[in-house]
């Protein structure tokens, strides 16, 4: 017995090689393939999509015109200490002498600018003129050699839904590309920066971060549409706001001409906007408008013929109003909707320009035109 038992295993073993050895439904190629833990596409993709080819030959064409612009100021802390204070932003080369436009935001109050190139050499730049109206500025570098420079598209004829790219440095990452579309057009925004709303205004999704300020928002052509100004709220959220490049051309037109960016001095005049029942009650049109309440000596108001109260009445029992003077119902003819009216139409004027002002005075309506001093240059 003791002598089958041995024999009966070995019999057992060579009968179980000869099975798993001999069975046809093992697949051995099978076995050795699951190996692998991913798989490869059915053929190798050979090109890009049309619209990530599109990407890539704007960013390519546009990246080396887009610089990144570094501004010094010099801040006194509480200990009267004097410390350097840095800020970033973007701008873009227009022409191949170095001439940049950006932001005024980027530059203003900087005592010292630098332009870093996509080939990271740096440059000082100075500030050739600037326009806070339109929150634009125009600066240059001296460089050795030409340089790439971007063409300026037409910002007129933009619709919402169109694609849109931006190149710029948000938070110092150097060359970023964003795409996006015209969310809107038309938007009025008020930044810390400006006196009175930025208006016209390029709404888009693209990415647009701190940084990202003064470089261009390009079209699927690769032309510049607008100069990225502003976001909504602290980050990027998907509503960013640029300058149309409409708006910037009329004032490279003017340096171009005239070696300078001539903005109006102060109309001087103080008004008081005043429609509805308050307008009944000092018998004034109820749609609306602005009455004078002062007027400078020697102010263009004042050339002009802009007449100002004569007379103080008490409203209501409860406060004084200037009143007599010229009642200014519409401006470049446009009605009269606020305070902010007069201020929206001198900012799209220049020094030496004619504001066309409508006027009710002594109850007859009457066109004033007041020639507009030019400001001091502020660069």
């Amino acid at each position: 017995m003791k002598v089958l038992r041995p024999l009966a295993w070995a019999m057992m073993l060579v009968a179980g090689f000869v099975y798993v050895t001999s069975v046809t439904h093992w697949d051995f190629a099978r076995v050795r393939s699951m190996g692998r833990l991913w798989s490869e596409p059915a053929a190798a993709a050979s090109a890009f999509s049309p619209d990530e080819q599109n990407n890539i030959d704007i960013y390519k064409s546009a990246r080396d015109a887009t610089v990144n612009i570094t501004s010094t100021t010099y801040v006194q802390d509480w200990f009267m200490q004097v410390f350097p204070q840095k800020g970033t932003g973007s701008g873009f080369v227009i022409n191949p002498d170095g001439q940049i436009l950006t932001n005024n935001h980027v530059v203003q109050g900087a005592t010292q600018l630098t332009v870093k190139l996509a080939d990271q050499k740096e440059y000082k730049a100075k500030v050739l003129g600037r326009d806070p109206r339109s929150d634009l500025a125009l600066i240059k570098i001296e460089a050795p050699r030409k340089l790439p420079a971007l063409h300026l598209g037409e910002s007129d004829n933009l619709v919402v839904g169109q694609k849109v790219l931006a190149i710029g440095n948000p938070f110092g990452f150097q060359g970023t590309l964003t795409t996006g579309i015209v969310s809107s057009l038309d938007r009025s925004i008020q930044t810390e920066d400006s006196q009175v709303p930025l208006e016209g205004m390029i709404q888009t999704d693209a990415a647009i971060n701190p940084g990202n300020s003064g470089g261009p928002l390009l079209d699927s052509h690769g032309n510049v549409i607008g100069i990225n100004t502003a976001i909504y709220g602290q980050g990027n959220i998907g509503i960013g706001f640029a300058m149309p490049i409409n708006r910037a051309k009329t004032m490279l037109d003017e340096f171009q001409k005239n070696g300078k960016i001539s903005l109006p001095a102060p109309l001087g005049v103080r008004t008081m906007y005043v429609a509805g029942d308050l307008a009944d009650a000092l018998h004034l049109p109820s749609s609306g408008g602005l009455l004078v309440q002062s007027v400078e000596d020697g102010s263009a108001a004042e050339e002009a013929g802009l007449r100002g109260p004569t007379e103080r009445v008490l409203v209501g029992g409860r406060y004084w109003v200037n009143t007599g003077g010229d009642f200014i119902t519409a401006i470049e003819g446009q009605t009269v909707t606020g305070n902010e009216t007069l201020q929206r139409a001198l900012s799209h004027k220049r020094g030496g320009d004619m504001l066309e002002l409508t006027v009710i005075r002594n109850g007859k309506s009457q066109t004033v035109k007041v020639h507009l001093a030019e400001a001091a240059q502020v660069i």
